[in-house]
């Protein structure tokens, strides 16, 4: 393709601004190279920054940003919620450089119970229904729910890394911590520039499960670690049908199955016998339900029904009745509505996560690997810190130790100093001690050197060196690590796991 000029001649030499002229120049492009590099950097910033979750954490920049921002304003479970306006004007202006309504769609999904089967925000308010959107930002309220705690919980702890914010003033996780695989919990779904992703959710409990097999195991087979998740587990609840359409979303990231209402048959009044609609399929409304039901019936698709009342609401769930007329049978009604209403909805999973960076489709087992080497990493830097934190401490507690033995001298020596620098030299000197376990004395009010001090110190000390010697061997061992990773799973599928509910049918 010829070169697109913007001047009138290629061949003359772009002249630089004159004094009082605007600064500036004119250059020459090709228009296909320009549009072919901006069209690469806008797709990589929406397949990277925006549209695909990392497979470690299983969270969107967005939704990582939400988790941070409201640590960082306090927000924890045991704490008030504030207005959701506050948490979005805090994102928006810190660390999510994109428009408010995006930040709140996201917050608000974290908080439905028939969105994600282990809400990560706590929301107060009107947060929609599955027929009907939220209330504005500034009508709701919001806080950090207890699961959140899980995935947010040893980031200062130097257990991820961090980089800089879009205008490089802050600092802001590039993953979290996550102790359970949030990614097969909560799902997601995410359409980028030539690839999407659409993950289903699953029972926490059956997943941990699953990932403690898999590290006791690191061979384990597909068909091992799905004796523990024999398939999603939706919060709406439903059936799933066609499981060899989880088999293959399970072994190569992608497949379908059926996802299908619960429906009990039986009398719905003292005359009339019908159908009781207790479960959707998810993301199905009870309203959308009831109005294509009432179409098909209306243009006479669907034969036999005399009503249909929905009675759901958000205390008792979803409970839609439909009467059958005298003559027909329930189950044959049924049958047509699974075919034509949205009784019956196809799921698709397309399991694509960052991993390293680089977008992947990702198998049950593969996602788990993925999560079990983040974990193992996150431990072990935890235990670093830790470690090291203890041993900067052990070190002051010794100080202070030595400087219990003889209080009077300590303080003729702070007395008799004619400044603080002086007052160290004779303490190190004095007590054997180093530049900063004499600073840390100097520093300390003085009613902490007393002997009931002493007693405190010495529990301190011990406490401290046993904890040192657990983590030191904690750190030599690959395998005690992978059991630490392990325990923690299980005590946390201990406060967290629920029941199924969505019910595999083969």
């Amino acid at each position: 393709m010829p070169k697109q000029s913007t001047t009138q001649s290629s061949k003359q030499k772009p002249q630089g601004p004159k004094p009082g002229e605007d600064a500036g120049r004119i250059v020459d492009i090709d228009v296909a190279s320009e549009m072919s590099d901006s069209f690469l950097e806008y797709a990589y910033s929406v397949i990277y920054s925006r549209a695909l979750p990392d497979a470690r954490d299983g969270l969107k920049p967005v939704h990582r940003r939400i988790l941070h921002q409201m640590v960082e304003m306090g927000l924890r479970p045991d704490r008030g919620h504030v207005k959701s306006a506050r948490v979005v004007g805090e994102v928006m202006g810190k660390l999510h450089p994109h428009g408010d309504g995006a930040i709140y769609d996201a917050l608000v999904r974290m908080a439905q119970n028939f969105s994600m089967r282990l809400p990560l925000v706590d929301g107060h308010g009107n947060f929609g229904s599955l027929d009907a959107g939220p209330a504005a930002m500034r009508y709701t309220e919001a806080r950090l729910a207890s699961a959140a705690m899980a995935m947010v919980d040893e980031a200062d702890e130097e257990t991820v890394d961090f980089g800089a914010n879009y205008d490089g003033q802050l600092l802001e996780p590039l993953v979290l911590p996550a102790a359970f695989p949030n990614l097969l919990v909560n799902g997601g779904s995410g359409i980028a520039v030539g690839m999407a992703t659409n993950m289903a959710p699953h029972n926490l409990g059956e997943v941990i499960a699953a990932t403690r097999h898999l590290i006791e195991n690191p061979k384990a087979t597909l068909k091992q670690l799905m004796k523990f998740i024999p398939g999603p587990d939706f919060p709406t609840g439903g059936e799933i049908h066609g499981l060899a359409g989880v088999v293959d979303a399970y072994s190569t990231g992608k497949g379908s199955f059926q996802l299908r209402a619960t429906v009990e048959i039986g009398k719905v009044s003292s005359r009339k016998q019908g159908l009781t609609i207790t479960e959707l399929p998810f993301t199905i409304g009870p309203e959308k339900v009831v109005e294509r039901i009432s179409t098909l019936v209306k243009s006479k698709k669907v034969q036999g029904i005399s009503d249909i009342i929905d009675l759901s609401d958000g205390q008792n769930g979803t409970r839609v009745v439909i009467e059958i007329k005298n003559g027909y049978e329930p189950e044959k009604v049924l049958e047509q509505l699974y075919k034509l209403s949205p009784l019956e909805d196809q799921f698709a999973i397309n399991a694509v996560a960052l991993v390293d960076g680089k977008p992947r489709t990702l198998g049950l087992k593969e996602l788990l690997d993925v999560f079990i080497s983040h974990r193992i990493d996150v431990v072990r830097r935890r235990s670093i810190y830790r470690k090291r934190r203890s041993e900067e401490r052990l070190r002051l507690v010794e100080g202070l130790l030595k400087a219990i033995v003889d209080i009077d001298k300590v303080v003729k020596i702070i007395r008799g100093s004619e400044d603080a620098n002086a007052a160290k030299a004779s303490l190190i000197k004095s007590f054997k001690l180093d530049d900063e376990q004499a600073t840390y004395i100097l520093d300390m009010p003085l009613r902490r050197l007393t002997k009931v001090s002493k007693i405190e110190l010495d529990k301190e000390a011990a406490d401290l060196k046993g904890s040192i010697k657990a983590l030191t061997a904690l750190l030599g061992s690959e395998e005690a690590i992978r059991t630490q990773v392990s325990v923690e799973l299980e005590e946390l599928g201990k406060k967290f796991a629920t029941p199924r509910r969505t019910r595999c049918v083969a």
